[in-house]
């Protein structure tokens, strides 16, 4: 792990990985403090004698935040240098503005009715529903560790992992009991964490080794991975494999906790003030209707979150500064792709909701993507509709080989390509209900619990609809901070087919078919 940290007695651990019809040695050796068992860190990574081809493919480093909203990029100056030097998808969504629904959609490709993953919790929510589903057999990583490439994640993997019982085993009351030492298929490095968000105190399954972190600077978690993202990379490069890395921050995720250089950040920052901020649309459907304006006790509370989400944010953009700098020293800027994004993003005081997410509104859905690296034009900028679902095959694609999922692959478009019949509106799908004070997203009514609802987005209009036949629609060239519910102004005619359109989206399975029922009509609501 990180140099500053007291050193401990070296323990071996030898990973054989079957890569293209050869085996790949990884052998584990790390240093750190506070354990609870040997750890291991680092990868030093031996190929077979003869490399195959995969040796002169495109690296990815996939930096992948927790909650982070479209507001607090200008805080992030290494990112917005991204944006400079790569492309800017303007349109990426999620499938859910939720964490574990949304991980799940990246690592499978596919949307939540087809991943069975709905929550973070429960039985259709969090790690045990993707064990019980099998989708940790159908994971891009997998994809790409067949074509050759060292994979790792570091960080967060998905909410329920590492919750684990007195007897070792991850478990939330459910009948599937995982070991807490379990790593899922595809990933020749594993750095993985399970309630990090307090960012100290938290235990990393290393390699299949429990450590536990304290809380000296150094334990810091986003600093830890970066750490291990730079060994990674640096030992892939000597090795000369081409490889994907995910790090993966629990940043800026509640409770807001900044390393500590950070914490005196931004003095007397308050959170922005959109036209959305403290008031309801007009005929807002029933959870969000009785919202009382904000208290000035509620708007205080709402400014330091955003403050200290700003704060927790600058650990991650020096993380992107280190990982640009090591491709630099290793030679393999011009070879690598460096993809930025959020798995969901977050409100702070829009629609009268104290800090949380779930909503169907730009506010929690629409998040930042931006990627920069081989043959990605500098400055550009991309309306193109995109989603989560869409990077487990782009990933596949840079890698050479193709992942079949609900997704299509962007590459394409990152390269600046124009492509025919791209489609013009994805689906965002959640499940509603009660929330337990265990889940780490648990909100309040204060901060919205939208009752279950499937919408679709498009360049024109948002809809939706909710399981207690409550409808929106927004007409976003008119009104792009979403602020006039018109669904009762549509024809009888036009809202069946937005439902039968819709419909055709919650029931697709496949690139092919989710593609055909992403192309959807325009509305005319008279004020286009």
């Amino acid at each position: 792990m990180l140099s500053r940290r007291r050193t401990r007695g070296l323990t071996g651990l030898l990973v054989g990985v079957l890569v293209a019809g050869a085996i790949v040695a990884a052998v584990i050796a790390g240093s750190g403090g506070n354990q609870t068992a040997p750890t291991t860190s680092g990868l030093s990574i031996v190929m077979p004698p003869t490399p195959g081809k995969a040796a002169g493919r495109p690296n990815i480093v996939f930096v992948l935040t927790d909650d982070l909203s479209m507001n607090l990029l200008r805080f992030m100056p290494h990112v917005r240098a991204m944006q400079r030097t790569g492309l800017t998808f303007e349109n990426y969504f999620v499938s859910d503005s939720l964490c574990c629904p949304s991980r799940a959609s990246i690592f499978t490709g596919d949307l939540p009715h087809d991943t069975g993953v709905f929550s973070n919790f429960g039985p259709g929510g969090g790690f045990r529903a993707f064990y019980r589903h099998g989708d940790e057999r159908h994971t891009f990583p997998l994809a790409l560790q067949r074509k050759g490439y060292a994979t790792a994640l570091m960080g967060k993997f998905l909410n329920g992992y590492l919750a684990t019982s007195g007897r070792g085993h991850i478990s939330d009351g459910s009948a599937t009991n995982v070991s807490s030492r379990y790593i899922p298929p595809g990933f020749t490095d594993w750095d993985v964490g399970g309630w990090g968000y307090n960012e100290f105190n938290y235990t990393l399954n290393q390699n299949g080794v429990l450590h536990r972190f304290g809380h000296a600077p150094s334990d810091y978690l986003t600093d830890v991975i970066s750490g291990d993202g730079v060994r990674f990379i640096n030992q892939a490069a000597h090795a000369k494999v081409p490889f994907f890395l995910e790090l993966a921050s629990f940043a800026p995720h509640s409770p807001y906790v900044s390393a500590p250089r950070d914490s005196r950040d931004f003095p007397g920052l308050r959170a922005p003030r959109p036209p959305n901020f403290d008031v309801v649309p007009t005929a807002a459907p029933q959870w969000l209707a009785g919202h009382p304006p904000l208290t000035r006790r509620q708007i205080k509370k709402i400014n330091s979150a955003f403050r200290r989400r700003a704060q927790s944010v600058q650990a991650v953009d020096r993380m992107i500064g280190t990982i640009e700098r090591t491709l630099a020293a290793d030679g393999l800027s011009g070879n690598t792709y460096l993809i930025f994004s959020s798995d969901n993003g977050l409100h702070t005081g829009e629609y009268r909701l104290m800090p949380g997410k779930l909503t169907a509104f730009d506010t929690d859905i629409h998040v930042p993507l931006v990627v920069v690296g081989p043959g990605v034009p500098a400055g550009a900028k991309t309306r193109a509709m995109s989603e989560n679902i869409d990077l487990a095959s782009t990933f596949a694609a840079i890698a050479g080989t193709r992942f079949r999922s609900d997704g299509r692959s962007l590459l394409g478009l990152i390269h600046g390509h124009s492509i025919a019949n791209w489609p013009n509106a994805i689906l965002i799908e959640h499940h509603g209900g009660a929330m337990t004070p265990r889940d780490p997203d648990f909100q309040q009514s204060p901060s919205g619990n939208p009752t279950t609802y499937e919408a679709m987005r498009t360049h024109q209009f948002l809809y939706v609809e909710y399981a207690d036949a409550e409808r929106e629609f927004y007409n976003l060239r008119t009104d792009p901070f979403e602020l006039h519910n018109l669904a009762g102004e549509l024809t009888a005619r036009q809202l069946a087919r937005l439902h039968r359109e819709l419909s055709r989206l919650e029931r697709c399975r496949g690139a092919r078919r989710c593609a055909a029922a992403m192309h959807v009509a325009p509305v005319n609501t008279g004020a286009s």
